[in-house]
Order: structure tokens, then sequence, then C-alpha cells
């Protein structure tokens, strides 16, 4: 037993079944390890992948076989921690990263912890998520969170840490010009993340005039709509470079798809950055070679390395205000858990669904 108090005796869990079957049943806690902490969550967000996996049993190419419990936006209070613990004690308040490397392999010892092959990841199968009365998680990927945060806004460093991730890979700064495509939940975080790095200037193109009325309360100099159709592709680089009324440095497509690609490539001036935050297509086809040619830098980013404590920062001094993107609130019971992956799958208003547990 560690130190802080005894296991419960029943812990729940929302266990994904098959396509729209989520049911709230028993989940054993594994053995807190010496270096491990219990934390009984309090709020654990909805994330896109999330609702894939509910809709189709896989995310790219992981595929659900087994019963898995999901989730993995979160943050909680310890109740526990293991007997080599020494950095959090029983009642601390703690955000929580979702991914454990190996720290074996080559790309986690030079700290590049997001790309090893053997991550296990809440919510990624195999590997159960966090939407549970309590989860047992390694203490060095728990974060304290100071007495001005929410327990909400701690669930929040996780989706922005990927905005977070993506600037600092596109080396935003004061000087730097951001378009940023896309005003999903993912978009609006890499425009308060812009932001909170010092862009002067952020333009935001989405299809939804919806979200783009968000992306204006929360910041973006100018946005603009544009449509599904690749022909409009053209047309709509030249609107966004008069919104922008100067070169575009960096271009952050939080979207994926074909079209937000070649987009990006047309928009993004000579020696530029694009940076791919979004993974809508696997295969697409681009005008890669024009890109090229100017000298345009293709930047993957895939999830999120060290960003925890500079999210915090963020947060806790002001610099971000993550509190709009919440919309949607549910408790943790069988019917209200439904009703929260229907209210995150439906989108309209909806940008962040949270559970209060």
């Amino acid at each position: 037993m560690g130190k802080g108090g005894c296991a419960p005796t029943e812990n729940m869990a929302a266990w994904l079944h098959g396509v729209n079957d989520l049911r709230i049943e028993p989940y054993p806690l594994p053995a807190l390890g010496p270096n491990d902490v219990r934390v009984r969550m309090k709020a654990v967000g909805i994330c896109g992948s999330d609702v894939h996996y509910l809709k189709t049993m896989s995310c790219g190419d992981y595929k659900v076989k087994e019963p898995m419990v999901i989730g993995h936006e979160c943050a909680g209070i310890i109740e526990e921690v293991g007997s080599d613990v020494t950095s959090l004690v029983a009642g601390d308040r703690v955000a929580l990263e979702p991914g454990q490397g190996c720290w074996r392999c080559d790309r986690c010892k030079e700290g590049s912890y997001n790309l090893c092959p053997d991550m296990e990841f809440f919510a990624t199968p195999p590997i159960h998520g966090s939407l549970a009365d309590q989860i047992v998680h390694p203490a060095n990927l728990c974060f304290k969170i100071p007495e001005n945060m929410s327990l909400e806004e701690g669930a929040m460093c996780e989706p922005l840490s990927v905005g977070v991730y993506g600037c600092r890979r596109a080396n935003v700064g004061a000087e730097t010009s951001v378009l940023i495509i896309g005003a999903g939940p993912i978009g609006l975080v890499t425009l308060l993340a812009a932001r909170a790095f010092g862009a002067p200037r952020v333009v935001v193109a989405d299809v939804d005039d919806v979200r783009l009325s968000v992306a204006k309360s929360l910041g973006a100099d100018q946005v603009v709509k544009v449509s599904l159709n690749k022909e409009d592709v053209a047309s709509e680089v030249e609107e966004i470079k008069k919104a922008m009324a100067k070169p575009i440095d960096v271009t952050l497509d939080c979207a994926g798809f074909e079209k937000t690609v070649s987009t990006a490539f047309g928009a993004t001036r000579n020696g530029g950055k694009v940076c791919l935050i979004g993974m809508g297509h696997c295969n697409m086809t681009v005008p890669l070679t024009p890109a090229a040619s100017r000298e345009v830098d293709v930047l993957g980013v895939f999830r999120y390395k060290n960003t925890w404590p500079q999210c915090i920062e963020f947060i806790s001094s002001g610099k971000i205000n993550v509190k709009p993107l919440i919309t949607h609130r549910f408790g943790f019971s069988q019917e209200e858990v439904v009703k929260a992956f229907d209210t995150s799958a439906r989108g309209g208003s909806a940008i962040k669904v949270m559970f209060n547990l």
C-alpha cells in the first residue's frame, strides 16, 4: 500500500464495447507501483479521436479489438502515492499527460518520446483511458496545478499542448505572421497558443461561420470563410493573403485534408513554414514541387512533448484563457456519458465537451 489511503472497493469507467456502445462498468485498478500515483478523476474532456473510436472502432492505424476505457484529456486529485514518490502527496490537484514512452529507445533517449514506437497512450488501443472514477498513472506524468487554475483548465492542458507544440515546431514568435486553417478545437487552441507566443497577426480560415465567429472572439485578427471545393483554392489563397495584409510566415494546418494542405502551400510565403497538425486525409495529391521550389519547409506534428509546464504557466498567468472553449458539461452516469458523446459528435455549437466527475 502506498501513502495516502485505501484503494476503492469498486472503480467505474466508461468502456467502449462497439460502435456507439459505451457502458459504465467496473474497472479494476492495476497495482500501485513505487513510482505511480492513484488519481481520482475530476475533469475529463472529449476529443475528436474519442468520437472517432466510438463511431468506427478505429482511428488511423489504431483499431479497437476488445473493450477499452475511453478518454485522455484529464485532471484530478491525488488519492495515494507510491512508496518512492516524493514530488506529490495525497490531495494535490494535477493535470495528467496521457502518453508514456519506453525511455529505452533512441527517440526517447534524445527527448522525442512522442515518437516512441512503444508509446502507451490513454485510450489508444490496447491501452485503457481515463474516463473513470480513479486511475493509476506514473507520478512524473502528473503535473501539479496552482490554486488559481480549475481542474477543467487542467484537463484542457492536453488539447492546448497540441497547439503549443505546433507553435514550437514552427518557431512562432513576436515577428511571425500566422495562418491557421481549421477552427475546430485544435485550431482554436493553436490560435490561443500563437497569441501566447507573441504572434502579432493571426488569420483563421474555416468552412463554418459559427467556429469563425468563435475564432474572432478569441483574438483572430481576421477570419476567412472557405469552401470544401478544391477548385476554389487559388481564389481563396488570394483572399487569405489579402486578409493577412503581409507575407504569411507560418501556416498551421489543423484540418489535414488535401484542400487545406494545398491552401497552406499556396498561401505561405517563400521560405516560410507549413506545419501539419491535422490528420484528416492519409493519402493526398498536393502541389509539393512548387512549394519545394519556393523553399517552403513542411513540418510534421505528432501529439506533443514536454508541454505541460508551459501550458500550466500560460493558463495560470492569464496569457491563455481556455474557459470559453468549454461549451458543454456532463456528469458521469450512463445516460450522461451517452448524451455527452452525442453532443460532441453533432458538433454545431459544441467545442469542448467536459465531464465533471
